[in-house]
């Protein structure tokens, strides 16, 4: 198992804020078919590793800007413990612990509310920022919004996909933006892959991105974006 980086680009800024740390096979495989080998009796194992290897990378990348880690929820069985092997890691990397982010996948069913909330809470307790992964693709994205507030919202590639030419989509992600800005959410487009789509998301409101369009996923390096990209918009 491997990480790579991709960047979340803030295009009012004309600069990336943020690098996801994404897994892949030893080979290059998809995420996918890294996660089909995780199961029960190996997912807490699984999650501590890649949490304490992009933290590791990041570090050794001289990161200055945000680090997004993915984590499983259910392989968070006591949340000051499991998140203290993170801290203990940013502690022995000598990385900041405000420059994390934690992405909680909205694909993981939880079926105990109250503890994905004592994971959010303790997560905040020890000066670590949250962000729900993949919004609009899962479960019970409106639910985890209403009973907790992130710092931050990834909207989905299924939401945002030709949204330039599809009015319910654009009414959906009309509504998110003015539900997020009341609430003091930030909004993250990712899996943008279309300059159109860009285009309309940025005059919707959303000025976060991260996809293909801007860069492709890179191992043991920081992608800079082209600045003709910037230019484009």
């Amino acid at each position: 198992m491997q990480l790579c980086l991709q960047p979340i680009v803030d295009v009012s800024q004309r600069r990336v804020v943020s690098y996801e740390a994404l897994v892949r096979g030893s080979e290059g495989e998809p995420a996918p078919w890294v996660l089909d080998q995780v199961n029960d009796s190996n997912r807490y194992r699984f999650d501590q590793t890649c949490r304490v290897k992009a933290v590791k990378l990041a570090s050794e990348l001289g990161l200055k800007v945000n680090l997004n880690i993915n984590f499983f929820p259910n392989a968070v069985y006591q949340p000051e413990v499991c998140i203290q092997t993170t801290l203990e890691a940013a502690n022995t990397y000598n990385f900041p612990t405000d420059q994390i982010v934690f992405e909680i996948t909205e694909g993981e069913q939880v079926e105990d509310h109250q503890h994905l909330i004592d994971i959010v809470n303790e997560c905040h307790r020890l000066g670590f920022s949250m962000a729900i992964d993949d919004f609009g693709a899962g479960y019970s994205g409106l639910n985890l919004l209403a009973e907790y507030q992130p710092d931050i919202i990834k909207l989905d590639r299924q939401i945002i996909s030709d949204i330039q030419r599809q009015l319910p989509k654009q009414a959906i992600v009309e509504g998110i933006v003015h539900t997020c800005s009341k609430l003091g959410v930030e909004l993250v487009a990712e899996g943008v892959e279309e300059l159109e789509e860009i285009r309309w998301l940025r005059n919707a409101g959303i000025r976060l991105f991260q996809g293909f369009w801007f860069a492709r996923l890179a191992f043991r390096e920081l992608v800079a974006i082209d600045p003709s990209k910037f230019d484009q918009l």
